[in-house]
């Protein structure tokens, strides 16, 4: 029984996973079916969120050496470590903090940075959501603190949680993606959420989110959670509802259109 458990655990292990995903023949790099030319690039940038960051992103660096001109990865604190080439910052889980924001803030100027001739490689496993934070405007760190203690008292699911952080943030729900337009974006996601909904995970940063203001404002009223919300959110969210605020991008978005994104493990694998 000990091995079987010890298989399945070297089977999700993040490096293993991020190595069998990135598979690099000189100047060319194969992730899943596709290949890419890295001379082609200007620039190779890596970023990243998750508890797993540390050694997916230490597997990414010894993969591409120093074609990497840039990186940061934030992780739980005390889920830290050395690597070459990329940056990796602590952050608190599940509440955030401000290094959580001063991350989020530091990743979203990385991917505004990136230009048409860039690469970028976003690293995603759970417990990114608490961990890459960028409050929408008006809303307070504080705020975003409250709205979290709220949701995760509720009973609310993973996903309804996700649901409403989404739409109080400016990196969440597919955002990153669009800062990080128009370079070639490539997304890896070690998934810890049954079924592995790409926009759930780490709350969707680099992928179409299907959830709306509607959605959003529905578990607000499902878990009773008006009276208990800071006044800034529940002002955001009518707002939002009103349709006087874009709602988070959808598939249909330009920056979707070049990206490819890629689950490297999951409970399956498992």
């Amino acid at each position: 029984m000990l091995q079987v458990l010890e298989a399945a655990l070297s089977a999700v292990d993040p490096a293993v996973a991020v190595e069998r995903a990135l598979r690099r023949h000189g100047a060319e790099l194969q992730v899943g079916d596709q290949h890419y030319d890295l001379d082609a690039f200007r620039r190779i940038l890596i970023l990243g969120a998750g508890k797993a960051g540390t050694p997916m992103a230490q597997a990414a660096a010894a993969i591409l050496g120093d074609r990497i001109a840039d990186g940061l990865v934030v992780v739980k604190t005390e889920h830290g470590g050395l690597c070459r080439h990329v940056e990796i910052v602590e952050a608190a889980h599940p509440v955030p903090d401000e290094a959580g924001v001063a991350a989020g803030e530091r990743i979203l100027a990385l991917a505004a940075s990136a230009g048409p001739d860039d690469l970028v490689i976003t690293l995603l496993s759970g417990g990114g959501s608490a961990l890459l934070v960028a409050p929408a405007a008006g809303i307070s760190l504080r705020e975003l603190q409250a709205i979290t203690d709220a949701l995760l008292a509720s009973g609310a699911t993973i996903n309804e949680i996700n649901c409403l952080r989404k739409h109080c943030s400016r990196i969440k729900g597919g955002q990153l993606a669009r800062a990080v337009q128009p370079a070639t974006l490539i997304t890896l996601v070690l998934s810890d959420v049954v079924g592995s909904p790409l926009d759930v995970i780490a709350s969707g940063p680099t992928v179409a989110d299907p959830s709306t203001w509607q959605d959003a404002w529905a578990i607000v009223e499902r878990y009773g959670l008006e009276e208990r919300l800071p006044a800034s959110i529940v002002s955001r969210l009518k707002s939002g509802l009103a349709g006087q605020l874009p709602d988070t991008p959808k598939a249909t978005d330009p920056a979707y259109a070049a990206g490819q994104t890629l689950i490297i493990c999951d409970n399956r694998v498992a």
